[in-house]
């Protein structure tokens, strides 16, 4: 038995943080199943990088997942959400505001179907307050949650990620929500002891939370944290230096005690000396200093030879990878971070593995994303005991996509 084994979820949601929190829930043994439109699809099978004529990020969020097709903007589609919404534990969606309850399956509806049913909306801006009807996406909220501003070099501009940090964060975030109502509803001592609850995520917040005290540092001392590049302003020395071969590494100092042996290791012990060097803003004040020593040290090496030093001098330092990299280091390989899994049409892919361990209830990934529809008519017989007539007259209706048609 998986730790989630049992947990049925409609995941209705589109593009990446609902998705990304059912895929974490799906990975621990839930079931969830994915609501797509049965024309158009999910855009995400649409989305970045195709290989036969399959999208690949696809392939990666939608593992785990099976597929109906129904269109949830029919009155019919509406009235089958409502029939799935007694038989599931959790949904998820990220529309506009106002959309579910548009189509007659708001909060409301769907809570008075099921009083048990945990709903986790996801979006840009919330559910209420000014922007909530604002269209939102991860980009917008990296933007103005202050992780942009701060992403960068001191005299270039504002820098956004290269991939979709907002919207990771959120579907990690919900996720967590959705586990913690779960458990709510399951403790004696809660309020919410045997009832559901909605869970209203917004992108903005949850990324606004991973970056720090900055508005409390604000509030108090009327400080604005500025771009650094990539040093910090809290210790020194942390930046990124180039071996000798051409690779890239990072240095890391947290505490004097570190800071002391990598200057060790070196060949300027001199400086641990100064009056400076054991507060972090000190040594932040002599960065330039600090720099060029390790930089010089290090451009006169090849990265293996680094890494090794700072090791058994037991200093922090990484190299920068690329996925390449990523792929042939023993550590990643070891703990098998990255899993080979079988796909009906692509064979073997390679893919994240699951994002933490548990010792007892470990997670796994059963399958790959599924094509379109595939799962329909088993979901809607099995959930909803419709007859294959039925399942067929829906098909033709164009109210769902049964792939088996």
């Amino acid at each position: 038995m998986s730790a989630l084994s049992g947990l049925r979820v409609l995941d209705c949601a589109t593009l990446f943080a609902g998705p990304t929190a059912s895929l974490l829930l799906g990975d621990f043994g839930a079931d969830v199943i994915k609501i797509e439109h049965p024309q158009k699809g999910d855009p995400v099978r649409n989305h970045g990088y195709k290989k036969s004529e399959q999208s690949l990020w696809w392939t990666y969020l939608s593992r785990n997942k099976r597929c109906l097709a129904l269109d949830l903007g029919t009155k019919v589609g509406a009235e089958i959400l409502k029939k799935l919404a007694a038989e599931v534990d959790v949904i998820i969606e990220n529309f506009r505001p106002g959309t579910l309850e548009k189509w007659g399956i708001g909060p409301e509806v769907l809570q008075e179907i099921n009083p048990r049913l945990v709903l986790a909306r996801v979006t840009g801006f919330g559910q209420y307050g000014p922007y909530k009807s604002r269209a939102g996406f991860g980009t917008l909220a990296e933007a103005m949650s202050g992780f942009a501003d701060l992403t960068g070099t001191p005299d270039g501009p504002p820098t956004l990620p290269a991939f979709g940090l907002a919207d990771a964060i959120a579907g990690i975030a919900t996720a967590q929500a959705i586990m913690t109502a779960l458990f709510a509803m399951n403790n004696p001592r809660s309020e919410s002891f045997g009832r559901g609850q909605i869970i209203d995520t917004s992108l903005i917040e949850p990324i606004m939370t991973t970056l720090g005290p900055q508005a409390l540092v604000f509030d108090q001392l009327k400080i604005k944290q500025q771009r650094t590049g990539n040093r910090t302003e809290n210790n020194a020395p942390r930046n990124t230096y180039k071996t000798k071969d051409g690779k890239w590494v990072a240095v890391s100092t947290s505490a004097p005690s570190i800071a002391a042996r990598v200057m060790t290791l070196v060949g300027h012990p001199e400086v641990i000396k100064e009056p400076w060097f054991q507060d972090g803003r000190g040594r932040v004040a002599h960065a330039d200093e600090l720099d060029a020593y390790i930089g010089d040290w290090i451009s006169q090496r090849d990265c293996s030879d680094v890494i090794a030093a700072f090791t058994e001098a037991e200093a922090a330092v990484a190299p920068i990878y690329d996925v390449e990299d990523l792929i042939n280091d023993p550590q990643i390989q070891a703990r098998e971070t990255l899993v080979r899994v079988a796909d009906p049409n692509l064979g073997s892919v390679l893919m994240q593995n699951v994002i933490y361990k548990l010792s007892a209830t470990p997670g796994e990934i059963r399958f790959t994303g599924r094509s379109k529809g595939e799962d329909t008519r088993e979901i809607l017989t099995d959930l909803l005991e419709l007859s294959a007539r039925e399942i067929e007259d829906l098909h033709n209706q164009k109210v769902v996509f049964d792939a088996r048609a």
